[in-house]
Order: structure tokens, then sequence, then C-alpha cells
């Protein structure tokens, strides 16, 4: 694993800086738009999405009455090195291994401060995403790739004011993490005065 600090991305004279995709879905014209900021290391993201996630994607995201956008928040290498394993099967396998590792935090969290436990771990769950050991290495030790996922986090969290998580900008406003009651109230709001 790469030892990738979270610092600002450092600028390479040779090695452009990769582009890091936004993590979307739901329909892209949908009348409203969910940004949610969560750390793969919060106890309050895995309850949000155990809770509250799955009736929002059923009643909203499928329905296409909104488009839900996901922003990783790095408050420690753990949940970098999760963010890296999560993007590594490209957009398609983003949101299954995201909710792989929400729903097995406490598992490969298990180990604490012992980094190489913590990345065996979530070399696991990338294989049982369908992703072999070459592209997990391949993707956990790309430097300019992790840089850029942090010089991301550091720009939109900052234009956004997140200083929580889970925290949602709900068509450009911002809430704090609320259960799925308060959630669709909001969202039903929003949706009347499209």
């Amino acid at each position: 694993m790469a030892a990738t600090g979270l610092g600002p991305a450092m600028a390479q004279d040779a090695v452009p800086v990769p582009e890091i995709a936004e993590m979307a879905i739901g329909q892209a014209d949908a009348p409203v738009t969910v940004i949610e900021y969560a750390s793969f290391t919060c106890p309050h993201c895995a309850a949000f999405h155990a809770e509250v996630f799955g009736k929002l994607k059923a009643n909203y995201i499928d329905t296409g009455k909104i488009r839900f956008v996901y922003r990783e928040i790095y408050f420690d290498r753990f949940g970098l090195w999760a963010a890296i394993v999560a993007r590594c099967g490209g957009g398609m396998r983003y949101f299954g291994v995201t909710d792989m590792l929400f729903e097995k935090q406490a598992e490969w969290l298990e180990g604490g401060q012992d980094a190489g436990k913590v990345a065996e771990n979530l070399r696991r769950i990338g294989r049982s995403a369908g992703l072999n050991d070459d592209q997990l290495n391949a993707c956990l030790n790309d430097a300019p790739t992790a840089e850029a996922m942090v010089a991301r986090f550091e720009e939109t969290a900052g234009a956004d004011g997140i200083d929580s998580t889970p925290s949602f900008i709900i068509d450009g406003q911002k809430y704090s993490n609320m259960g799925y009651d308060e959630f669709a109230a909001v969202l039903d709001e929003k949706l009347a005065a499209k």
C-alpha cells in the first residue's frame, strides 16, 4: 500500500493530475440533486447507509426524483484507502463496494492502527467485488490518484463548508445528518417547489 499522506496534492512537472470522477446514481436530469459528504470510517455514516439510504434509493433515486452524489471525506488514511478500493472497479462497481464498506465497517477496521491488517481487510472486500490482487495493488499504489482524491476532497468540502459527516447539500442548501422521515420531508418540499 502506498504511503499516502492526507496533505495537499503535490504538482509534479511531468505527471498530469488525474481527474477524479464524481460518483453519482440516479437520473442526471432529476429535479433535485443530493450530495452526501461521508467518510467510510464514520460510524454515523454507516448508520445512515444502513437505516436511511436504502429507503431514499427506493423512493427517490430509483423513481427519478433525485440524483444522489457521494463525496468522500478522509479523516484518516484508512478512509482514503477504502475510497481507493471503492473507486478501483470504476463507476459500475462503486456503489456496490460502498455498500460493502459501510455494512462491514467494523470488520475491515478491526485491527485498529495495524495498517497491514486494515489493508488486507480492504483487499478482501475488493476481491469480493470481483477485483483481483493486481488491480487492487495498482489502485492502492497509485499515489498521483490518491493525492488528486485528497485535493478534490479538500476543494469540495471547503467550498461547501462541510464540518461533520454525514452532511448533505440538497439543491445547494446544507443539512446535517437526519433520519428518513425528516429527509423525505425536505425532499418532498424541494420537489414541490420545482
